[in-house]
C-alpha cells in the first residue's frame, strides 16, 4: 500500500492554503472528490484541479511499499531464471510504452534510496532513463553517500548529459557529487591515454573504481539508439561493433549476447569505465523497459553486471522467454 504525507500550512483556508487543504482531506482523511467539493462549497472539477495542483507543487509525497513490486511472480522468476538478488516488476497499464516507460523509471525512483546505505559510492550512467528516474526521486538524505559520474561528458543534443544525469541523482540524495571532467570520447587513442595520467582525471577515475554499488540502463545496436544520436558512435563505429557481435551497450560500451565485452577502436579513445569494472558490485541496478531493448537488457544480466532490475510486465515475460529459448 502507498504511504502518503501531506505538507499542511494553517491560517486562512484562501489561495495556497485551500489547495492544501483539499489534497489533506483527500489522502489524509479519506474524503472522496464530491464530499471535498461540498466542505469546501466548490466544484467537483475544482478539486481535481487543486489534487493536481498539489502534486505538481511537490505538496504530495507518495511511497509505494516495494514488496507488491518484488514478491511478484514474474520478479521470482526472473531472479530465479537470470540470478538476480531482486527484480521490481511494474504492471503495464493500458497506455502503451510511453505509460510503460513512466512507470519503470517511477518504480525505480521509489526504490533506489531503499538500496542504499550511508557509506555507499553510488556509480550513475547517462541516458533519459536515469534522468527521468532522478526526476522523480523523492528528496532524501543519506550520510555520507557520493555519486560518481561513470561516463564522460558529450555534446549531446539531449538534456540528459552524463554529469546532468549524475548531478540530478545527487541532489535528490543528499549525496557528495563527483563529476569526471572529460569528454566521453576523443579524436585519438594517443589524446585520451594523456587525459588519463591527468591528476584530476586519475584521481576522478579512482574514484570510479572505488564504486561499490551502480545504477545504470541499457541501450540497444540500432542506428536511432543514444550511442549514436548523442555522437558517442559514428553509424560506421556501429555497424563495425555489431559485426564483431555486439548486442546491447552499457554505459557506452558494447557487450555480445553473453555479456562480453566487443573490444575495439572506439573503446581505446573513451574515458569512464569499462565494463569488466561493472561486474561484482553490491548492487548493479539496471533500469530498462521495452522489447526493442529485451536483447541488450538480456545480454546485460547474462554478463552478471546486474544484482537487480527495474523492468515491466511484458518486458519481464519476453525476458523470460528469450532466456528459456537459449
Amino acid at each position: 500500500m502507498p504511504s502518503t504525507s501531506v505538507r499542511r500550512s494553517a491560517g486562512q483556508i484562501s489561495g495556497e492554503d485551500i489547495v492544501v487543504e483539499a489534497a489533506w482531506l483527500y489522502y489524509h482523511d479519506g474524503l472522496n472528490q464530491n464530499d471535498i467539493a461540498k466542505r469546501l462549497n466548490v466544484s467537483r472539477a475544482t478539486v481535481v484541479n487543486y489534487l493536481q495542483e498539489a502534486r505538481e507543487r511537490g505538496f504530495i509525497n507518495i511511497t509505494l511499499a516495494t514488496e507488491p513490486f518484488t514478491n511478484h511472480r514474474l520478479a521470482g522468476e526472473l531472479c530465479g531464471t537470470l540470478g538476480l538478488r531482486a527484480a521490481y516488476v511494474l504492471p503495464d497499464g493500458g497506455g502503451g510504452e510511453k505509460e510503460q516507460f513512466d512507470r519503470v523509471v517511477r518504480g525505480a525512483a521509489n526504490w533506489l534510496p531503499s538500496l542504499l546505505e550511508a557509506g555507499d559510492r553510488l556509480g550513475v550512467a547517462w541516458g533519459k532513463t536515469i534522468y527521468d528516474m532522478a526526476e522523480h526521486i523523492e528528496p532524501v538524505s543519506i550520510p555520507d553517500l557520493e555519486v560518481i559520474q561513470l561516463v564522460g561528458s558529450m555534446a549531446t543534443p539531449y538534456g540528459f548529459s552524463a554529469e546532468i544525469c549524475s548531478a540530478n541523482i545527487a541532489r535528490k540524495l543528499g549525496a557528495n557529487c563527483v563529476n569526471l571532467h572529460a569528454p566521453a570520447v576523443l579524436s585519438t587513442p594517443e589524446i585520451a591515454a594523456t587525459l588519463r595520467k591527468e591528476a584530476i582525471i586519475a584521481t576522478q577515475l579512482d574514484a570510479i573504481a572505488r564504486c561499490n554499488k551502480a545504477l545504470f540502463a541499457v541501450g540497444s545496436c540500432n542506428h536511432d539508439s543514444h550511442i549514436v544520436t548523442s555522437g558517442l558512435a559514428s553509424h560506421d563505429d556501429l555497424d563495425w561493433y555489431v559485426a564483431q557481435g555486439a548486442a546491447g551497450v552499457v554505459c557506452g560500451r558494447f557487450i555480445d549476447a553473453n555479456g562480453e565485452p566487443v573490444r575495439g577502436p572506439l573503446d581505446e579513445r573513451m574515458i569512464g569505465i569499462e565494463q569488466d569494472m561493472l561486474r561484482g558490485k553490491q548492487m548493479g541496478l539496471l533500469v530498462s523497459v521495452g522489447l526493442d531493448k529485451a536483447e541488450a537488457m538480456l545480454a546485460a544480466l547474462r554478463g552478471g553486471y546486474a544484482t537487480h532490475l527495474v523492468t515491466s510486465q511484458s518486458s519481464a515475460r519476453h525476458l523470460l522467454e528469450r532466456a528459456g529459448k537459449s
